[in-house]
């Protein structure tokens, strides 16, 4: 029999979980001791950060709070205590069963019809937009609907209704320009967010993102156990764990920063996610 045709899924695991120990024992031998650690005075500095940004009595709204990010971000959010009031939008209720949610607040709407649910959008300082799908679950129409559109038109209405500090979860290698309309489309909602002036944009570029995600997605959960069996000094440069991002966008955002527009690409997420503790 023709050896393309009698290779078993069962080797095909086999000889990748070779080549991950191999990759690992190399790792080991040049890692050093002192990876990753956080210095004294760097957690200091982001203890005092935090304890400041939360005298300032601030309000946050989260879009996208059903998907991964969403959901962990809140989940620090309502961990650090760092806003007076927080406020998810989304397309339906969500049900929580842990009394650290009950003071937050839901504001459900029709992503067809942004403007009618205006409202939703006023009065918050901080806003953190995690929305997105895929074409494979939404075709190409669907997913330039949400990730553009519906991205782009909440940014608008936040915008009005008073933002200050717009956060955008966008992906590594985002370009208008890109011949790949996932990467095209989400340089296009960058710059055309930028085009809003906000007070303080600050965008975030991660790789694959790493979780257990709730929905099946077969393809992106094999390209998440690669990642996640890697050694962190390869592993890193093309993802990055849902909890990092998380963190490193809360504190950015407890930073004092005077740059309109900033953007972080996923070495600059890990770092500022590992940063200083939780």
């Amino acid at each position: 029999m023709h050896w393309s045709k009698s290779l078993s899924a069962g080797a095909a695991v086999a000889a990748v979980a070779a080549l991950v120990t191999a990759l690992l024992l190399l790792w080991c031998e040049d890692a050093g001791p002192g990876a990753g650690s956080s210095s004294m005075a760097e957690t200091a500095t982001l203890t005092k950060l935090r304890e400041d940004f939360r005298m300032q009595n601030k309000s946050v709204f989260i879009l996208g709070a059903s998907g991964e990010t969403g959901r962990k971000l809140l989940k620090e959010i309502l961990e650090q205590s760092l806003f007076s009031k927080v406020t998810i939008i989304g397309r339906r209720k969500l049900t929580f069963d842990e009394e650290a949610y009950k003071n937050v607040n839901q504001e459900v709407v029709d992503f067809e019809k942004l403007d009618d649910y205006a409202s939703a959008f006023q009065g918050h300082d901080v806003g953190f937009c995690c929305l997105g799908t895929t074409r494979a679950k939404a075709g190409a129409e669907g997913f330039v609907r949400v990730d553009r559109d519906y991205v782009l038109k909440s940014a608008e209405l936040a915008k009005a209704g008073g933002c200050k500090h717009f956060n955008l979860l966008s992906s590594k290698g985002a370009d208008k320009s890109s011949s790949f309309l996932y990467l095209q489309v989400k340089g296009e909602v960058e710059d055309r967010v930028e085009g809003l002036k906000f007070d303080r944009y600050s965008i975030f570029r991660p790789g694959v993102l790493l979780c257990d995600r709730q929905e099946s997605r077969p393809t992106e959960w094999l390209v998440r156990k690669f990642f996640g069996s890697l050694p962190a000094s390869w592993a890193s440069g093309h993802s990055v764990p849902v909890t990092t991002v998380c963190r490193a966008m809360l504190n950015n955002a407890v930073r004092p920063s005077d740059k309109k527009r900033e953007v972080l690409d996923n070495a600059a997420i890990h770092s500022l996610g590992k940063a200083g503790g939780s």
